[in-house]
């Protein structure tokens, strides 16, 4: 019997590995290079698999995902066909576009602030150069118990069965609530109900939350100035009015705040450790804020971000108020590492509803198994006895910082031990210029920030901030003294 005549068809060679990974790949090529045309038909799975002496089960395998991905497509009755639009065409169509039309593909009707938060997101951009030295913001990571922190993964992972079908509570895991009642009270004299916890996803949700809640268009705000840009952006995009106030040696003036902006109904501040100058809110100011707070029925946002780092006790205002005037934010990130994106917020009992209701409709919850595990840690004693080792450790590489500066550029900074904090502010010397410093520090990959990028309308920012927690004194030494060698022109 003589057999059908078959229709000439690319002679196709499969490469070492995963047989159907690999048949998906030579027939995506041979589509892609012009050898398999648009509309060709393809030989039936069986004859596909006796052209190339492989198992039939691995060319359905390599086709499905081909169909799957809009390579090939099916006819009923008919049999396989390559696509007659390929995936990656488009792709190559969408680049090619001329550059002069994109005006007519800007996004229309956009909030009018977002052309101020263009400005303000190009200076203060994250950094994402995970290598370099003297970053801002990233603690003590090489200091961080990985293996101990995966086997409690481990274990809650092994027990979730009961959890994973669910969603979590808004206001966060139970247990974990419970449990840092008492570590608040404990550690940052904070006292709060379990009911009064919010478990968020770290401060700048924090701070989105409390806008959401507590914000009209053209409300009133206080912010340090220099302050937290991150704090300004956001409830810049809540519609905010930034009244920046100007911190001096003992933190924010609350005088000049009260008489300059008496309508305010929200005080930004970091009283325990000031970002990002680090001075400490005296008690004095303290009780001031929150006697005005408490007067004008205004609402006082602490951000404690720095709590475990403070070598010396301070009262939290959260402890301090009498009044529920305070919406109190604490973080875990500075203390584990920048990826862990839990935090938590005490309310006072009249914001627990509005807040909970938010915090549902941001994003539903927080992650189960992040939340189990750090219970587990707390409560075991593991996070307690890491901060203790983390701040014995972060104390000595800031006077390895402090000490090579006044060792090897004494004639270019000026720089002050602070009682807390993971970065220090090195202010210049007369004379010295700022941006010669700032490009000779990038030039050595050196992640360190002016503090200009924090400032509104202050005009004392003639410095520079270094990042000491997450290197080794060894490196910190190593890294100014090449610093030195850069500037051998200063003297």
């Amino acid at each position: 019997m003589k057999r059908k005549p078959q229709a000439l068809f690319p002679h196709l060679l499969l490469e070492a590995g995963c047989i159907k990974e690999n048949v998906y790949h030579t027939i995506r090529n041979a589509i892609l290079d012009g050898r398999l045309s648009a509309g060709i038909k393809l030989p039936s799975s069986r004859a596909f698999a006796e052209m190339m002496s492989i198992s039939r089960n691995s060319v359905i395998a390599g086709f499905e995902r081909l169909i799957d991905e809009g390579y090939l497509v099916t006819r009923q009755g008919s049999g396989t066909y390559v696509s007659t639009t390929i995936p990656d065409e488009l792709v190559k169509l969408t680049s090619k576009t001329d550059p002069l039309d994109k005006q007519q593909y800007s996004a229309p009707n956009l909030n009018p602030v977002m052309s101020h938060l263009t400005t303000l997101w190009k200076t203060s951009r994250p950094n994402t150069n995970k290598k370099q030295m003297f970053n801002i913001g990233i603690g003590c990571v090489d200091q961080f118990p990985h293996d101990l922190w995966g086997r409690l993964l481990g274990r809650i992972w092994r027990r979730s069965k009961q959890e994973i079908p669910h969603y979590n509570h808004p206001a966060g895991y139970p247990p974990l609530k419970r449990i840092l009642v008492d570590y608040v009270h404990s550690t940052r004299g904070v006292n709060c109900s379990e009911e009064q916890i919010i478990i968020v996803n770290g401060t700048q949700q924090a701070i989105n939350l409390t806008a959401s809640v507590l914000l009209q268009q053209g409300s009133s705000v206080w912010l340090d100035d220099p302050g937290y840009d991150s704090a300004r952006a956001i409830l810049t995009a809540r519609g905010a009015n930034i009244c920046p106030i100007p911190s001096e040696s003992d933190g924010m003036n609350i005088t000049m705040a009260a008489q300059t902006y008496p309508d305010a109904c929200l005080v930004y501040t970091a009283p325990s450790h000031q970002f990002p100058l680090g001075t400490t809110l005296s008690l004095t100011k303290r009780l001031a804020l929150l006697e005005w707070a408490n007067k004008n029925q205004a609402w006082i946002f602490e951000d404690d971000y720095n709590s475990e780092f403070r070598y010396l006790s301070k009262p939290t205002l959260q402890g301090l108020d009498a009044h529920q005037r305070v919406i109190y934010a604490g973080t875990f990130s500075k203390m584990m590492y920048p990826g862990f994106r839990l935090g938590f917020l005490i309310v006072p009992k009249i914001l627990i509803e509005p807040f909970t209701m938010m915090k549902y409709y941001s994003d539903s919850h927080s992650g189960y198994l992040e939340q189990a595990a750090l219970a587990q840690f707390i409560q075991e004693g593991h996070y307690a006895r890491h901060v203790r080792k983390v701040r014995k450790v972060c104390y000595s590489r800031q006077n390895a910082l402090i000490s090579a500066i006044n060792t090897y550029l004494p004639h270019v900074f000026n720089v002050e031990q602070t009682d807390s904090g993971i970065h220090a502010v090195c202010w210049l010397k007369p004379g010295i210029s700022l941006p010669f410093i700032l490009s000779t520090c990038h030039q050595l990959g050196f992640g360190v920030q002016p503090l200009s990028r924090y400032c509104m309308n202050s005009h004392e920012n003639n410095a520079i901030l270094f990042g000491y927690a997450a290197h080794t004194e060894t490196e910190i030494t190593r890294s100014i003294i090449a610093l030195s060698h850069a500037l051998q022109t200063i003297k």
